[in-house]
């Protein structure tokens, strides 16, 4: 998917490909613009190409054939060190003989910048991250949330206005995952700086993104918002990657601009919004998310479509219940209610009507 490059873009990738052996692309014609201030998040499964975008950016990788340019100047030749960019890892990489502090300095001597100012912004970047008093540890005594920290500070230290990371919150656990991504996205925009976040955590992405570039085969699937991404997913490998997803097969027996007719394979018929499918007789997969499915008959909305469901699974998850039904034919269409005292728990065997809006229901490319 190719975007229209604009002039103000700070980062730019113009028909960029990337073969390791000569053959094989694992980045195929990309053309990405992104404005400066922009927190953009590739995601995608491995082996997507997201990661060497991210290595050919940098400078650790050639592209094999296009344009990489920082704030309209190709940086293709520009050594790593040159390219003044900030690079944070999930391994840290931090220096494990030298203090907190000295880390956090060792890309300012190789700039050469003298004592004071180095000393001036070494602790400016530590009291960004809330490290102030930890500057004469060494990372060896340092959990692994405040290795991350530290290795976020040096990656901020010579205010680069590019930062790129590559998985940066792997190695932590989910709570302090959470409370990391929020702060890194706080940082970010307090600092002005632009950031390409490198990830396969569809969660991380959503969470922290201004806009999201979905990989799959080394092609950007779809460039959006994170609610764009979410509620309107161009194609199935989206739909399914990008949260939970439920699908239904069937065949498009009437198509408008507007409305597709779809008969789905247990013989049924509803209404959908046509995304890329064109024609009658195409095969499709129709993608409806587990939250806009009501199965509570005063809350359905008119105009809303129904199906008749078997209850196969009710699983109590705290804020929500999640539900797993059969629904024409898929024993896996799952749904999710808020828990609230008034919605029923529903219990394995029960005959349900469930419904949703014909907008809510997208007619998608069969896979």
């Amino acid at each position: 998917m190719a975007e229209t490059q604009s002039s103000d873009a700070f980062v730019e990738f113009e028909r960029v490909q990337k073969s390791y052996d000569g053959e094989t692309l694992v980045v195929k014609d990309l053309n990405l613009a992104l404005p400066k201030g922009e927190f953009l998040t590739m995601l995608g499964p491995s082996g997507s190409g997201k990661t060497t975008c991210l290595m050919m950016l940098a400078g650790f990788e050639t592209a094999t054939h296009g344009d990489i340019r920082l704030d309209g100047v190709s940086i293709n030749n520009i050594p790593p060190h040159k390219r003044g960019i900030g690079m944070v890892f999930q391994n840290y990489a931090l220096f494990p003989h030298m203090t907190v502090a000295e880390n956090l300095s060792f890309p300012l001597e190789v700039r050469k910048l003298p004592k004071t100012e180095r000393e001036q912004k070494v602790k400016r970047a530590l009291d960004m991250v809330q490290m102030g008093d930890f500057g004469g540890r060494r990372p060896s005594q340092l959990s692994g949330g405040q290795q991350q920290r530290i290795a976020l500070a040096r990656a901020l230290v010579f205010e680069a206005e590019l930062v790129l990371m590559d998985e940066p919150l792997g190695a932590l656990d989910k709570q302090l995952r959470e409370h990391m991504q929020f702060e890194i996205k706080r940082i970010a925009d307090d600092l002005g700086i632009t950031v390409v976040y490198v990830t396969h955590d569809q969660t991380e992405a959503l969470t922290m993104s201004d806009r999201v570039a979905v990989f799959n085969d080394g092609r950007i699937q779809q460039l959006a918002p994170p609610d764009q991404l979410y509620e309107a997913p161009q194609n199935s490998f989206v739909a399914q990657f990008i949260g939970e997803n439920n699908t239904l097969e069937g065949v498009v027996k009437e198509i408008t601009s507007d409305k597709a007719v779809v008969q789905l394979d247990n013989g049924e018929l509803i209404d959908c919004k046509p995304v890329n499918v064109t024609k009658a007789g195409e095969r499709t997969l129709v993608s409806i998310r587990p939250e806009r499915v009501e199965y509570n008959k005063d809350r359905l909305q008119e105009g809303a479509h129904t199906l008749k469901a078997e209850v196969l699974e009710f699983i109590y998850m705290g804020d929500i219940f999640r539900t797993r039904l059969k629904v024409a034919g898929n024993t896996n269409f799952i749904i999710k209610t808020r828990n609230a005292p008034d919605v029923e728990r529903l219990k394995p065997g029960q005959q349900i009507e469930i419904g949703w809006l014909p907008e809510d229901c997208r007619a998608l490319d069969a896979v």
